[in-house]
């Protein structure tokens, strides 16, 4: 697949938005489509914002910001959004049920050889898809806020034209992504797996009263975050040792968390209607800043940290 082929996303919610936003600066003509105007809104609004981020942090000019935001057009109706397409970004709620009926959509009036790529984090949207989808269809996962995240998983289905995965591979480092490529679905892919097993222990810490939403945070970036973001995890078991990661092991000094399917912290600051950032708390209280200015202090920080670990990563290699 070339730059400069027609994407449709669908759906303009906070991966939406930031997916029509990835295919956009890579060189594509991209319709996105909501079937909520206020979501379409607030997707290009929130597409404007990304981009005066990029530009503040010098990793956009600022024409060719508003050249990026000319590529993109908010559309309503799936029909219009898919009907050039080469590639359609499945990117709506984590629910069969829903993405059934938005593939059956796709399917009515997508060109046949376009390449339908599901968001999806857990989910097999593989049985849901219609059969004559199948060949042209893959899983490619991205992660928030995907213009600054390079990672993006590509899956395949049991019936995806290995044609395909190649072709998405090429077409994503083509456009400076890191992407990981899974032979078949497995759900959770790699990155998500190990967020849900740290999850897992931070809702016992929490539950249990063990340690405080700050003391966790404080351990994972000062602790964890800093070695990782340069070796990775297996790297630092390297650098540590691996006999001692074997005594561990041997030790069981480690017990997981049973999954229960709840947690009575998450739940009272859910029934407080402290839901994250869009609300203006979660764990923490953002102190009534919007949540345009939450997230601009976030990527600016994240693009600063990006480019200064991809400057000490060529600076001082450590291995392959």
């Amino acid at each position: 697949m070339d730059k400069g082929v027609e994407v449709a996303v669908i759906g303009a919610g906070l991966m939406g938005h930031g997916l029509a936003l990835v295919h956009a600066m890579g060189g594509c003509t991209v319709k996105m489509q909501d079937i909520s105007k206020d979501q379409l809104e607030s997707g290009v609004g929130l597409i404007a914002n990304a981009l005066d981020t990029l530009v503040a942090a010098g990793v956009l000019e600022g024409d060719s910001s508003s050249e990026v935001m000319s590529r993109v057009e908010a559309v309503e109706h799936i029909a219009d959004a898919v009907a050039n397409s080469n590639l359609v970004v499945e990117a709506v709620l984590e629910t069969e049920e829903v993405k059934r009926i938005v593939f059956k959509e796709i399917d009515a009036a997508a060109p046949l050889d376009a390449v339908i790529a599901s968001n999806t984090s857990a989910l097999d949207i593989f049985p849901l898809l219609p059969e004559r989808r199948l060949k042209n269809s893959i899983i490619a996962h991205w992660y928030t806020p995907p213009y600054i995240i390079d990672l993006v998983d590509l899956a395949a289905g049991p019936e995806t034209g290995p044609e395909v995965l190649i072709k998405m591979e090429k077409f994503y480092l083509e456009m400076k992504k890191k992407p990981v490529v899974f032979e078949k679905f497995i759900s959770g892919y790699v990155a998500n797996r190990l967020q849900a097993a740290m999850g897992m222990e931070i809702i016992k810490l929490l539950d249990e009263g063990w340690a405080s939403a700050r003391a966790i945070d404080d351990s994972i970036k000062y602790g964890l975050a800093h070695r990782m973001a340069l070796q990775g995890a297996l790297m630092k078991a390297d650098f540590a040792g691996l006999k001692l990661w074997q005594q561990g092991k041997k030790n069981k000094t480690y017990q997981p968390p049973v999954q229960t399917g709840g947690s009575p912290t998450v739940d009272r600051l859910v029934d407080a209607g402290r839901y994250g950032v869009m609300s203006g708390a979660g764990f923490f209280d953002y102190g009534g800043k919007s949540p345009v200015e939450i997230f601009r202090n976030r990527d600016m920080g994240l693009l600063r940290l990006k480019a200064e670990a991809a400057e000490i990563e060529e600076e001082y290699p450590l291995g392959f």
